[in-house]
């Protein structure tokens, strides 16, 4: 029996688009999307890798052009939003990954690498390993990689430090704290299959054991938190940062640091003004091509 032939299919656009052309895609594909921005450029790229016939890819591609349409209704910046298409040889297939997934660096305490990858860690420097391909999440986006510095940032030596990651996407941010000694490390997402991507993630990085990573929805949480934390990361969109931020902060302990991400630049001024209306004090912040984040602090009696 002839096999199919295996495509990448792919869309060059812009951060603000990226997470609406990724549903898109998941929509017409049913299949796993991958987003990679290039912190230096800014440029994003969505994909997938679909083993099918050529006439079902050019059906779908035109789905998925239909799909782009629509979206532009509402105002985004798309960019080219350009379809391409490549056959790909399957003996190349991974090598398309290794391409655009390099290693990463967080100063001297943190490598967060692909599993191909040869790069040996420095002395004292943590390494996670990370695959793409199966959720959001490498390190590669600017919004994760912002949480990663701050994670590093802030980790005090020889203290307890306990850390909640708010949106776990692949898990990177909560096995990436497990690995600098933040204890104890919970973690939760609403996509079920984000959860097991990340208990996945966490036993190939052997900090299955230091993690509790459940499925949760932020917005049925309870709005007085018996458990607080020293950290919490929330790599959200801005609506649900805003509207759920008493969810967030009740679970902050008094002096504790909160990083947010996830955020377009034209809207972080909105989150600010939430967040410190609701007690916190802003720390720093950083922008990428589309994207803002922001760290903060709970002051002490607040709390």
């Amino acid at each position: 029996m002839k096999r199919q032939t295996l495509w990448k299919i792919s869309v060059k656009t812009t951060s603000e688009a990226e997470d609406g052309i990724a549903e898109a895609f998941g929509r017409v594909f049913n299949c796993p999307t991958a987003i990679h921005t290039d912190v230096r450029t800014g440029r994003t790229t969505v994909s997938v890798f679909s083993q099918t016939s050529s006439l079902l890819v050019e059906r779908q591609c035109a789905r998925l052009r239909e799909a782009i349409c629509e979206l532009k209704t509402f105002g985004l910046a798309f960019g080219s939003a350009r379809i391409r298409v490549a056959k790909i040889r399957r003996e190349n297939w991974a090598e398309s990954w290794k391409r655009h997934f390099q290693p990463l660096e967080i100063g001297d305490t943190l490598l967060v690498k692909p599993s191909w990858s040869k790069r040996q860690a420095k002395r004292g420097q943590s390494v996670v390993i990370l695959d793409p391909g199966l959720s959001f999440g490498t390190g590669q986006h600017a919004t994760t990689w912002f949480c990663l510095r701050e994670l590093a940032r802030h980790r005090q030596p020889r203290q307890s430090q306990s850390l909640l990651d708010v949106g776990t996407g692949s898990g990177i941010l909560a096995i990436s704290a497990a690995k600098l000694g933040y204890q104890p490390v919970e973690a939760f997402d609403l996509d079920p299959e984000s959860v097991r991507v990340a208990r996945a993630n966490a036993r190939r990085n052997r900090v299955a054991a230091k993690l509790n990573i459940i499925q949760q929805d932020l917005t049925r949480l309870p709005l007085r938190a018996k458990k607080k934390f020293d950290v919490i990361c929330a790599n959200l969109i801005s609506t649900l940062l805003v509207a759920e931020n008493h969810r967030i902060i009740t679970r902050l302990k008094p002096g504790g640091l909160l990083v947010l991400a996830g955020i377009l630049t034209q809207e972080f001024a909105e989150v600010c003004r939430a967040f410190e209306s609701a007690g916190l004090g802003f720390i720093t912040s950083r922008r990428q091509g589309e994207w803002t984040s922001g760290s903060f602090s709970l002051r002490s009696e607040n709390n």
